[in-house]
């Protein structure tokens, strides 16, 4: 046992949680943050809140708290730029150089105020680009509106003749008015031309006819590609429009409705000299502006990249620091000022290794003043830690689920590594579907160095955290497999040949004409031969059903004999005697009987119907038993045996509640001494001893205390029935995994091979794979592992398990989550 223990651990303290001990440290301020950072890399003291009573404003490193908080959220910055930017972060690197917190603190403030600026200037440039891009769709567009105009007035004044026309030219107005129109009478109009949403354009011109009554002319034109909106940044699908209106009345509410509508509007020149010209402006300032963008991306890259170099680090860094902080905000600072005082829980083994790091602190800070480290005596109850790996972690989990244990209470988790995969096993004993799983959780095994490293999803993550539970899983599977002789459903003769064959040489089917024994019986598991017989069903569940009941009462006897394990390793006799002796009494007086009978019945081959056997034990127990005794004297036995399962009941019930008062009547008149500082906490419960500051006792509830044990009688003498129909649950879910399967196999996969065509065949084999994989290795194998789940939670554990305590959860730099709360 490591220094600290008190010498060699006996068997059953492999099952005890690791002894608790509470520290005092008491650490200069100078050495604070070195001392708890290397607490913190040693990850085995669990510190107490010493200032609860302060809100996190109120707390001395309130200011480094806000500190480290601002530069996460730059570091959050840094990552959601890179993820835009399609940029990975390089991996921790374990020979990453020391950095100044200070220093980090200034680098960081600079690189994203660099970033945020260059930022801001790709944003306009980028701005400024899709205004560009849409000012050059609208000069197309609006320029073919205009030519075909022009066009079209060049051709009705031809028509019209030279005489009434005059010279024709392509400068002519778009609207056509009467040339011997007085002058002074002619209408000059105006036009607005730009871009609206298309899914806006019918309710755009709508609004613009009403709100104008009709006196404009508007033209548009989808615009074939997507366009970057400017203001949105996103590709939007917009027609180009052109509105000519006369007035300035008319303008104004034009521009209100291209406002409304998220129109933008670009001049367009009617000049065709100015538009040429405008064309040719836009398009040189398009390409000054890519090449800017394009230097100013590849500028930004490079600073994201040269952060990405060292984003691990300092993310690492920063929640390290924020750890620290948080841990030094526990701690309570004495009077002076000089000194920073700190409780924590702490094993016992660990105890010279937390003395070094804090004379390591002391050591490196150059401190005058070394820390001061001392045990306390404390009546509180400690943490439960269990050393785990990453085999029996798993294991540890699911116990934990139900509840974590009470402080070096018999820990589950021990037998569950081994109980756990084999009442799976039985529900799913199948070895072909065994190796399936067992093929899926090597590959995770094998890769589990990369899968650790990834990122994985819920229920990928949720498989590969529990690979070497379903390896046991498939492990057990497979040996349960070669017990019930199923591959897929299929027999094989596997350990030698069958112990039967037909009765007549010359009978076409063995099924239906009897079979006698020929050779010695079958040497493991279920002999191929009774697959697809007359009575496979019978003995199969005949076998199961008893096997389901030998195995509950088993498992539930190993509960109540831990329960005893745990009353004498917390001194607590009064439940040895009248909880541990009349449970076990009274389980082994009815159904260890049976389990007995069951046993005797396979050895020597007897017809006795066993459920006679029982029914009539209670209903006429001085009867005799006929052709269902099984061995000499049975009557006579099995009336000891009722008379026993009866006096259990009052015996669980009546004394321990008298004697719990007389215990306490006895410490109260001074005639025992109060129990030790180490006794166990639930006896002195029991005892109606409750510490209070004053230390006062309150007074003793006999009622209480009298209608608690009633509760946990009936739910035992109840519980014992129930809870071994529960365990027929594995004889349940394997028949209906072996049906399934049968059923695959045989109404799927030997149907299509009866059809001698190639493409049945393989259309029945892929049908065969799925509800295989869906049905047996997935769903099956879900509800297998819920079944098994309950039986540990609700049959096993509550026979001793309490699971009340609360977990070890030391302060380590190494459980530091990966995302930021």
């Amino acid at each position: 046992m490591p220094s600290g223990g008190g010498g060699c651990l006996p068997p059953m303290d492999l099952m005890r949680s690791e002894e608790m001990q509470l520290l005092q440290v008491i650490i200069p301020t100078e050495s604070a943050h070195l001392a708890v950072s290397n607490l913190g890399d040693l990850g085995l003291i669990q510190f107490k809140d010493l200032n609860a009573d302060k809100s996190p404003f109120q707390r001395t490193f309130a200011a480094q708290i806000k500190r480290t908080g601002e530069m996460a959220r730059k570091l959050r910055f840094f990552k959601d730029q890179m993820s835009k930017a399609g940029i990975q972060a390089s991996p921790l690197q374990s020979t990453e150089t020391p950095l100044d917190f200070d220093d980090m603190e200034i680098k960081l403030g600079e690189l994203e105020a660099e970033l945020i600026e260059v930022n801001a200037n790709d944003e306009k440039l980028q701005r400024t680009y899709n205004e560009l891009q849409e000012y050059n769709t609208v000069l197309q567009k609006a320029g073919e509106f205009f030519y075909s105009a022009q066009r079209s007035a060049a051709a009705q004044q031809t028509e019209l003749g030279a005489d009434q026309s005059g010279e024709t030219s392509l400068e002519s107005p778009l609207l056509e008015q009467d040339v011997f129109t007085d002058a002074s009478k002619q209408v000059k109009l105006g036009s607005l031309s730009g871009l609206v949403p298309k899914e806006k354009a019918m309710a755009f011109e709508r609004i613009l006819f009403r709100a104008t009554r009709g006196n404009i002319l508007l033209r548009q034109e989808s615009v074939d590609e997507l366009v970057t909106d400017p203001q949105s940044g996103e590709k939007v699908s917009k027609n180009t429009f052109v509105v000519f209106y006369s007035g300035e009345r008319a303008k104004a509410k034009i521009l209100k409705i291209c406002d409304a509508f998220r129109a933008n509007r670009y001049p367009f020149p009617e000049d065709l000299a100015k538009q040429m010209h405008t064309i040719a402006e836009v398009s040189g300032k398009i390409k000054e502006l890519k090449a800017t963008i394009d230097m100013g991306l590849a500028h930004r890259n490079t600073i994201l990249k040269s952060i990405a170099s060292e984003f691990e680090h300092w993310n690492h860094v920063t929640k390290k620091e924020k750890s620290i902080y948080h841990t030094l905000n526990m701690l309570s600072v004495d009077v002076t000022k000089k000194c920073l005082v700190g409780e924590g829980w702490s094993p016992v083994f660990a105890t010279s290794q937390v003395q070094d790091a804090l004379q390591r602190a002391t050591l490196e800070s150059k401190s005058q003043v070394g820390s001061i480290f001392q045990v306390l005596n404390t009546k509180e109850s400690p943490p439960t830690y269990f050393q785990t790996n990453k085999f029996t972690s798993a294991f540890q989990e699911i116990v934990d689920a139900y509840g974590v244990a009470k402080y070096q209470e018999a820990n589950p988790g021990v037998f569950t590594v081994v109980t756990f995969p084999f009442l799976f096993a039985v529900m799913f004993g199948d070895w072909g579907h065994g190796i399936c799983l067992l093929l899926a959780t090597l590959y995770l095994i094998i890769r589990e160095k990369k899968f650790a490293s990834q990122k994985l999803g819920d229920i990928m993550e949720m498989m590969f955290g529990g690979r070497y539970i379903i390896m046991m899983m498939a492990l057990f599977s497979i040996y349960t497999g070669f017990i019930y002789n199923e591959f897929f459903s299929v027999p094989f003769e596997l350990f030698a040949k069958s112990a039967y064959a037909c009765r007549d040489p010359s009978c076409g089917d063995a099924t239906t004409e009897g079979l006698i024994m020929v050779r010695p019986t079958y040497p493991f598991g279920v002999d191929p031969v009774w697959h697809g017989s007359r009575s496979e069903l019978p003995f199969l569940n005949s076998l199961k059903m008893k096997m389901s009941i030998l195995l509950g009462v088993s498992q539930m006897n190993l509960g109540i004999m831990m329960s005893y394990f745990n009353a004498k390793f917390f001194r607590n006799n009064v439940n040895i005697i009248h909880q541990f002796i009349p449970q076990l009494l009274f389980l082994n007086s009815l159904f260890g009987y049976l389990s007995m009978l069951i046993i005797i019945k396979w050895c020597t081959g007897s017809k006795a119907d066993l459920y006679h056997v029982m029914i009539y034990m209670f209903l006429s127990p001085m009867d005799d038993m006929g052709e269902n005794e099984l061995f000499p004297h049975q009557k006579y036995v099995q009336q000891v045996l009722l008379v026993t399962a009866l006096v259990a009941v009052p015996w669980m019930l009546i004394p321990k509640p008298f004697l719990l008062k007389w215990e306490h009547e006895k410490r109260h008149q001074g005639h025992q001494y109060t129990p030790l500082e180490g006794a166990d906490e639930s006896v002195v419960a029991e005892l109606g001893v409750h510490h209070e500051e004053s230390n006062h006792h309150e007074e003793f509830e006999f009622s209480e205390i009298f209608v608690h044990q009633l509760i946990h009688t009936i739910e035992f003498v109840l519980g014992a029935v129930s809870n071994t129909a529960s365990y027929l649950r594995l004889w349940a879910l394997s028949l209906a995994h072996s049906e399934l399967s049968t059923v695959f196999y045989d109404k799927v996969l030997l149907l299509t091979l009866g059809y001698n065509n190639v493409i049945i065949l393989a259309i029945g084999v892929v049908i065969f794979i799925f509800a295989t994989v869906g049905v047996l290795l997935v769903m099956e194998t879900l509800s297998a592992f819920l079944h098994a789940l309950r039986l540990h939670w609700v049959e096993y554990q509550n026979k001793f398990y309490e699971g009340d305590g609360y977990k070890f959860a030391p302060f380590s730099f190494a459980l530091i989550s990966d995302e930021e709360e």
